[in-house]
């Protein structure tokens, strides 16, 4: 009879039991696994010889993740960091040799630039990527933000001289139709998107509420 007892550790028992390559995601993440293919403008049904909608995709998807904002952006001499706005320091005011303007400041507000025509999906297209199916929780998605590396004084002052912002991962939780501002929570160390308590953060942050019966 003691054969067959079930060790009560026999999830961990079998996590180890790993026996030659498999094609399983093995990484833990908070991050549906659509969240991550691109839109492709490809018929399902292709001619022989053509190339396969799901090769494409899978190309694409390879494609923009092995793309980094930063780097992209520091090739074209853009330092991210001075894309924040902060306040007038009169005391470091620049001097002719550091060719800056010390009056007008170096950039210009995002609004001028904030063009959407181009995007390939709506902010609820976005959004509605966190739903898997079969599913009624809505999981974060995946992005990239500008945010200060100091969560307390960039709560406190986020125009501040002693920020420094960097790109950084996050789960985009939501979006605000009358700012047209995303809501979005840094990740962990492991790349999961976790409250204070290391619960996932689900439905951008507030908790469903299910009918009984």
């Amino acid at each position: 009879v003691t054969t067959f007892k079930i060790p009560e550790d026999l999830r961990s028992i079998l996590d180890k039991e790993v026996i030659g390559p498999t094609t399983e995601n093995l990484i833990k993440s908070d991050f549906p696994e659509q969240s991550f293919k691109p839109k492709v403008q490809i018929a399902f049904k292709r001619l022989p010889g053509q190339c396969p909608r799901e090769v494409e995709v899978e190309r694409r998807r390879q494609l923009y993740c092995s793309f980094d904002i930063a780097q992209l952006l520091a090739s074209k001499g853009i330092d991210s960091n001075q894309l924040m706005p902060r306040h007038h320091d009169p005391d470091n005011m620049p001097t002719i040799q550091e060719k800056k303007d010390p009056v007008f400041p170096i950039y210009l507000p995002l609004k001028i630039f904030d063009n959407d025509e181009y995007d390939c999906r709506t902010p609820e297209e976005w959004i509605s990527l966190g739903l898997e199916p079969g599913s009624h929780d809505r999981k974060p998605v995946p992005g990239k933000a500008l945010l200060p590396t100091d969560d307390v004084l960039g709560h406190e002052d986020p125009k501040s001289q002693k920020l420094i912002y960097e790109w950084i991962d996050v789960g985009v939780l939501d979006y605000d139709k009358k700012t047209e501002l995303y809501l979005v929570h840094k990740t962990d160390k492991n790349r999961l998107v976790r409250d204070e308590e290391g619960r996932p953060i689900l439905n951008g942050g507030m908790f469903q509420v299910r009918p009984f019966g």
